[in-house]
Formats: C-alpha cells, structure tokens, sequence
C-alpha cells in the first residue's frame, strides 16, 4: 500500500486498485463516528460495572476498536467519561422533552407518564438505557470534579424541566400543591432518585410503589 499526501487530500492505494480519496472532511467524520461508538459500546459495560471497574482494554475491546488506540480518540479516561456523562444527559433531556413537553394530556398526566417512564427503564430496560446518573453519581463525583459538574449541571436541567411542568399544572390546577414548583420539582426528582437506589439494594420494585404513592401526596394529584 503507498500514501502520499498533498494539500488538504489524502491518497490511498494499492497496485490493484485505484487510489481513495479522504478529504479532511471525511477523516474528521470517521473520526466523530468512532468515538461515538466508542461512547455508545461503553455504555451498557459502565452501566453494568462502574467507571472505575471498566479499563481502557475492555472500553475498546467491546467497540471492536485496536487495542492501544484510545488516547487517539480521547485525551484520557476522564475526558471519556465526561463526554460519556454528556451524550448520555443530551439524550435523556430529549426523551424528558418528548414526555413533558410534546405529549398529550394535562401537566399532572404528564408528570405521571414520567414517573412510569422512569419506573420501566429501571425495572424493564436494558443496561444500557438505565440511567447512568443514578450509576455513577457516587462514585465519580470523588474521582472528578469535572465529571462532578456535568453531572450537577444535567440535573439541575432535569429538575427545571420537572419544574415546568408542575408550575403549569398549578395554573391549569391539575397539580394541588402551590408550593413553589422549583422546590416541588427537586424534591420529587430526589425521591425517585432514592427509590431507583432502593430498587437496587433490595432487588425489588416496591421502592418504586412508594416513590409513586408519595409524589401523587406531594403534588396532590
């Protein structure tokens, strides 16, 4: 195989075959597309196992990627995990939007196909789709205070858009408590955050029962 280079293009070939051509362009893409394989092969082993647990050989093993190869991809591990924390959080806002935002019914309705959204994902989903906040916020929020931040920040818009929704549900009365919806909203977010942690310990769903019954109490709906 021979390469030679020249301005901005790439050109590879072999006796046999005509020369490819890999403009910047394309390198940077195939480049993005593997570290999102990377990102979404890894999550489900992370999810399963814990950051710490998972080494590099495993990380890239599991992508299909060459061993030695990660640092081309990532910095370092932890840049690996903040990017992992930050697609991750991207993606739940987005399903969050789709339950609270773009679905049917009135505010407390919502709420409620969210409490159940969040009660199957943990009791039904896969690994992979289980969330990696409740996961990981222990452990890395000691072993990074970049990953630490991520993690403080994609809740905080969580609970904001909890907090949307509650506050709506107050003005079209469907939600009985006029407490402030931004208190009710972190308070609510916590106690499903407890119960998904209970769910865990216990192996069992009836953590989750409670977190249900209470949060219908605290809203009063």
């Amino acid at each position: 195989m021979i390469q030679k280079k020249t301005t901005g293009l790439i050109f590879i070939w072999t006796r046999q075959q005509a020369p490819h051509i890999y403009t910047p362009m394309k390198i940077a893409e195939k480049h993005r597309a593997a570290r999102q394989h990377i990102l979404e092969t890894a999550r489900p082993l992370i999810g399963q196992r814990g950051f710490s647990a998972v080494g590099l050989a495993q990380i890239l093993d599991v992508a299909g990627i060459p061993k030695g190869s990660f640092y081309h991809y990532f910095e370092s591990k932890e840049a690996f995990g903040e990017e992992l924390l930050r697609t991750y959080i991207e993606e739940y806002l987005i399903k969050m939007n789709d339950i609270l935002d773009n679905g049917e019914g009135n505010a407390a309705q919502r709420i409620t196909r969210y409490c159940q959204f969040w009660r199957d994902t943990h009791i039904d989903g896969q690994i992979g789709n289980k969330c990696l906040i409740v996961k990981l916020a222990a452990e890395v929020s000691d072993l990074s205070e970049r990953m630490r931040t991520i993690l403080e920040i994609g809740t905080r818009s969580v609970i904001e858009r909890i907090a949307r929704v509650i506050a709506a549900g107050q003005e079209e009365g469907s939600i009985g408590n006029t407490q402030p919806a931004p208190m009710l909203a972190a308070v609510l977010y916590q106690l499903w955050l407890g119960s998904t942690l209970m769910v865990k310990i216990t192996h069992s769903s009836p953590p989750f029962d409670h977190a249900w019954e209470a949060s219908r109490r605290l809203l009063e709906i």
